[in-house]
């Protein structure tokens, strides 16, 4: 079934608000009965179908599962979100600035499939790497808060590095990635080291699309992630996957299904201009070298 940006926005409120149940050790029908609506109701909201939420109804949920002040403004804004028909997402409209929608996908995912022209992606960052990145984003911010900022992008790496049921990362960095310097030499040759030592692991595989390669694609593409949640019993994906584009001024998620497959195909036409593995892995430690590392 296609799906738009609004039927994401309610799939991921659902999620927040099922997991603040659980952690409650609430049943449907307990909760239910404390909001004075019905079970299937609230399984509606919780499965992302139900097509409105009601204000009252939400506050009461917010209020039940203990979710602080900025929690429940997000959950509003998801909310309200799920009202629209078409979703361009920028942070700090309605939901709060520090509420990082697309760390709740990134979360539940399974399969990460990324491109990546001009910079490391956080997932596979040095915590220096991401401190400069950081710091060039909110140059004057408090130290405690920028401390904050990258250890949030360091614990969202335990999807990956994780030793029960890791998630897979397959990623394609444009040479360029690897020389624009971010922190300073040495960072850069710390960084390259690690790329090396994470595509050891038998869940991530990185391959890097070289300058001789041209534009595959004939245009410059961005970068993006593809977000797989895997599979049921019978074989059928467990949710919906969705394309994830980050740009300057606000983020896009796509979830229907031509838009899916274009950014496969996509995907596997750049693989197809990449340096295999091996020849991959040979450009890293000669970068890592050049950074004296």
């Amino acid at each position: 079934m296609s799906e738009d940006g609004s039927t994401l926005a309610r799939r991921q409120l659902g999620k927040y608000l099922r997991n603040g149940r659980e952690e409650c050790g609430f049943t449907l029908q307990q909760v239910a009965e404390l909001i004075e609506r019905s079970a299937s109701t609230l399984q509606r909201m919780e499965t992302g179908v139900a097509a409105h939420i009601r204000t009252p109804d939400l506050e009461a949920l917010c209020k039940i599962y203990g979710f602080g002040p900025e929690q429940s403004v997000a959950m509003k804004g998801l909310a309200r979100q799920g009202n629209e028909q078409n979703w361009w997402y920028e942070y700090g409209d309605l939901l709060p600035e520090n509420f990082d929608f697309y760390v709740g996908l990134e979360a539940s995912a399974q399969q990460l499939t990324t491109y990546e022209p001009e910079l490391v992606p956080g997932l596979l960052q040095t915590p220096a790497y991401a401190s400069a990145m950081i710091r060039s984003v909110y140059p004057d911010e408090d130290p405690h808060e920028h401390a904050r900022r990258v250890k949030l992008r360091m614990r969202r790496q335990i999807r990956i590095t994780r030793k029960h049921q890791p998630a897979a990362l397959d990623v394609i960095l444009r040479e360029s990635s690897l020389c624009g310097v971010v922190g300073g030499a040495k960072v850069m040759g710390a960084q390259m080291r690690y790329l090396l030592d994470m595509d050891t692991r038998s869940n991530v595989g990185i391959q890097i699309l070289p300058f001789s390669a041209g534009f595959p694609l004939g245009v410059s593409a961005g970068p993006f992630v593809i977000l797989g949640f895997g599979h049921d019993r019978q074989g059928h994906p467990a949710e919906p996957p969705v394309v994830y584009i980050e740009s300057y001024t606000g983020d896009l998620y796509l979830t229907k299904p031509d838009a899916i497959r274009r950014y496969h195909e996509a995907y596997e036409g750049i693989r197809r201009c990449a340096m295999n593995r091996e020849a991959s892995r040979a450009l890293l430690r000669k970068m890592a070298k050049e950074f004296g590392a």
